[in-house]
């Protein structure tokens, strides 16, 4: 029986059935070209390099396919590694493709149960209409897109799942600051990402669309805000607060925002993002390490090692 992803340990010699999330080619100091993948399934994540790959499969595989490997276990850099023997495309129809995607903690149910609570407590009826239309009009999208094709939140139901821990965050904060207006932060929060299901091509295998790459999840999402705004008949302040907490919301020029956080909601709107992201990556990059070792490098944390203490957590 094939092992799973997360059952993979240093020594191990035989077969596993994988995603290709990724595939790159590359060439050896010595002139000799290789494939690097990056395989999952249902619990996780592996690199594997495909060293003595024939000429005739250089050009056989791409990301999406789902394939049979053959090989080995080493450990590199303090993480485990696939070393390929064979690699053998599946044929489509013998393999149910839900069982190579990483699903989310939370069940879609809940997720959609839980965010519409918010939804309905924001009191302002303008900024309410405009939540519940794109909500409604992306209801499939919205629930079961990644936050990212990488770093945080990269699996099905991603979006909703940092959109909600991100609510969770609001509305502590906002009992804590009289000074936050709970309506703008709720429907900030819930819109602020909208724009990814069309920077982002799907819930599986995703990459970035055309308009993805040429005009980003901001600069789209903050248009679609006054396009909706007009088809709905809605004027005023709320639609230029609710397009400033999108254009702002990554906080600084130089992490791609067009304009700086300009009103209170907007600063904690970056800030509980970023919070929610961080510890999403910190999470992931924690599995599989021991307990008093050290995580690899992570670009997305200012390259920085993380230590995983002997502390216990408390249960929740």
């Amino acid at each position: 029986m094939n092992k799973t992803i997360s059952q993979l340990e240093d020594g191990y010699h035989g077969d596993i059935t994988v995603l290709l999330l990724q595939v790159n080619k590359g060439v050896t100091a010595k002139g000799a070209p290789y494939l690097s993948f990056q395989f999952q399934d249902k619990t996780g994540n592996i690199d594997a390099k495909y060293w003595n790959v024939p000429e005739n499969l250089l050009f056989a595989f791409q990301a999406g396919n789902v394939v049979k490997a053959s090989g080995d276990v080493l450990c590199h850099q303090k993480q485990l590694q696939f070393r390929i023997n064979h690699l053998e495309i599946l044929e489509e129809g013998s393999y149910d493709l839900w069982d190579f995607v990483k699903m989310g903690p939370i069940e879609k149910n809940v997720l959609y149960d839980e965010i519409y609570t918010y939804v309905n407590r924001i009191q302002n009826q303008k900024m309410k209409e405009i939540t519940k239309a794109f909500l409604k009009q992306y209801e499939n999208e919205f629930f079961v897109y990644p936050a990212a094709m990488k770093n945080h939140h990269d699996f099905v139901s991603g979006l909703a799942t940092h959109v909600l821990g991100m609510l969770h965050m609001a509305d502590a904060i906002c009992k804590q600051y009289s000074l936050l207006n709970e309506d703008l932060m709720f429907a900030g929060v819930i819109l602020h990402d909208i724009g990814k299901l069309i920077e982002l091509s799907g819930a599986v295998v995703t990459e970035y669309t055309t308009q993805g790459k040429l005009l980003g999840h901001i600069s789209i999402m903050q248009s679609m805000i006054e396009e909706k705004a007009h088809e709905l008949h809605i004027e005023g302040e709320e639609v230029i607060l609710l397009r400033h907490m999108v254009l702002s919301h990554h906080g600084k020029y130089e992490y791609g925002s067009p304009v700086l956080p300009m009103i209170p909601e907007a600063e904690m709107l970056y800030f509980i993002d970023n919070i929610d992201a961080r510890m999403q990556t910190l999470d992931k990059a924690m599995q599989g390490i021991e307990s008093g070792s050290f995580t690899p490098r992570i670009f997305a944390l200012e390259n920085r090692s993380f230590y995983k203490h002997n502390l216990q957590n408390k249960s929740k």
